[in-house]
């Protein structure tokens, strides 16, 4: 752990150690679990009074940032879980680039080595390159005379392609509304930035499933918003778990994938989705739908509808989709539902940001949804996921079992997978890419330790099995490590 303290500078030393530490862990420099120097030991390297590492420590603990364990030491928090970021006023220090939040340190890691080829890629949320849709793109752009998709956008999104999305949305998922209650957005990501800026405010509190992707997700933590977890099972959040959270931290609202949810692939059970509506409902707390991976069925019964289908556009529910999973990341193009006054003040937040979603882009999906070219592309890829999930459930049978346990997805992208005997993220992201594999580890999703999301879309057949063969490599070398 490195600091670097100025003597000269007004702010107080204590405080300096403070704001260092808390970035170290907020970036994911120092990761959930790890020990921290001794009081002692660190006054030392500082050449500083102890007293003033002390009310340091005692600082970050008051703020859930680290905790003691008397005989053993003091270690970095197990997770960012219910942790009120804004409790030092240091973000302008802390970001002194920008408003947003690093990417976690586990994840930066594996980012940076996923364009190599000589590792075999288990970790990335995106389909392989031969999967992607080319040649009906070239065939829908042929002879277009592009001049009149090059002006600036309506920031809703251009009313043709709006109406493209109401007729989407409603033969696919039975959600019934029209032009002026869609937002166009570039893609899911911005989805959730417009809504935490529109909705949300520094110190509010909001409630997401555990583990969660959103929990990876920076710009919470940069926003200041606190962070509380809703339990999972194999039917989904519990959703009963809500009005006790709600009387203690006073919610703002709650985020969900119901469906093939990212990272652990469950369901949220019909019965408990009418028990989320009815709660947040009686409570009036918004919902958040994220439904990304909802088009990605492998097998099984088809997915209950979503919330909003159940709620109508005016109820409780915000709905936000894209086709990044079932057709290609790179269009950048999803959308929110919801009333129109939600949609009206996004739009303006969204013309801030960018002018608008690009209208080429724009007129290319509203034809390639309505041509049946949506269609063809999602068999292709349900036919090839399917293919690949099969491969990585034989190969984890035979190379992790009685190390790991695991559940068969009814569709997404992901496998989580539990190691029986726990591993610490650091120690096994670092032996996985010493074997050539690339994964996720729980963690960063705000899972306890010992969990791993496996991603069977990025890579072939015969890359799958040989990458759960290196996995469990890795696993076994770090469980010999940590004896």
């Amino acid at each position: 752990m490195k600091l670097d303290l100025d003597r000269g500078h007004n702010e107080p030393l204590h405080q300096q150690i403070v704001r260092q530490v808390e970035t170290l862990i907020l970036s994911g420099e120092l990761p959930p679990g790890s020990g921290m120097p001794t009081e002692r030991h660190l006054a030392s390297l500082l050449r500083i009074h102890r007293s003033t590492v002390t009310k340091a420590y005692e600082q970050l603990r008051a703020a859930g940032l680290i905790h003691s364990v008397q005989g053993r030491g003091t270690f970095v928090a197990d997770s960012m879980w219910d942790l009120q970021t804004n409790h030092f006023p240091r973000w302008s220090q802390y970001m002194s680039s920008g408003v947003f939040r690093p990417t976690i340190s586990l994840l930066r890691k594996v980012h940076q080595l996923t364009p190599d080829p000589s590792y075999i890629n288990l970790a990335d949320g995106e389909v392989s390159l031969d999967l992607l849709p080319t040649a009906i793109m070239k065939e829908l752009l042929k002879g277009e005379d592009m001049a009149s998709f090059m002006h600036y956008s309506d920031p809703r999104g251009e009313r043709k392609f709006r109406q493209a999305i109401a007729r989407h949305v409603q033969k696919q998922y039975g959600i019934e509304a029209d032009e002026d209650e869609i937002l166009v957005t570039s893609g899911g990501q911005q989805a959730m930035h417009l809504i935490t800026q529109c909705l949300l405010s520094s110190g509010d509190s909001i409630a997401i499933e555990c583990p969660s992707y959103h929990y990876s997700l920076p710009l919470f933590m940069s926003s200041g918003i606190r962070l509380l977890r809703i339990p999972v099972d194999q039917d989904g959040m519990i959703p009963s778990s809500l009005p006790e959270l709600h009387r203690a931290h006073r919610i703002r609202m709650v985020i969900t994938s119901p469906t093939y949810q990212n990272p652990t692939g469950v369901v949220l059970a019909k019965e408990r989705r009418l028990e989320l509506i009815r709660i947040c409902r009686g409570l009036s707390i918004p919902i958040v739908e994220d439904h990304t991976f909802s088009d990605i069925r492998l097998h099984g019964e088809a997915p209950p509808l979503p919330l909003i289908a159940n709620t109508g556009v005016e109820g409780s529910v915000l709905y936000f989709g894209s086709l990044s999973k079932s057709a290609a990341p790179g269009f950048r193009i999803g959308w929110i539902i919801g009333p129109r006054s939600v949609i009206s003040r996004m739009a303006d937040i969204k013309q801030q940001f960018d002018f608008g979603t690009s209208p080429l882009m724009q007129e290319l999906t509203s034809r390639y949804l309505e041509s049946g070219g949506w269609s063809e592309q999602l068999e292709r890829i349900r036919a090839a996921l399917s293919r690949n999930q099969e491969t990585m459930l034989h190969a984890l049978d035979r190379h992790l079992q009685g190390k790991a346990e695991w559940t068969r997805p009814g569709g997404g992208y992901h496998i989580w997978c539990r190691l029986l005997q726990p591993a610490a993220e650091t120690s096994l992201l670092e032996e996985g890419i010493r074997q050539g594999v690339l994964m996720v580890p729980g963690r960063v999703y705000g899972a306890e330790a010992g969990y791993v999301r496996l991603s069977y879309a990025r890579a072939n057949e015969g890359e799958i099995a040989e990458g759960i063969a290196r996995l469990a490599r890795a696993v076994s070398i770090v469980a010999v490590g940590q004896r």
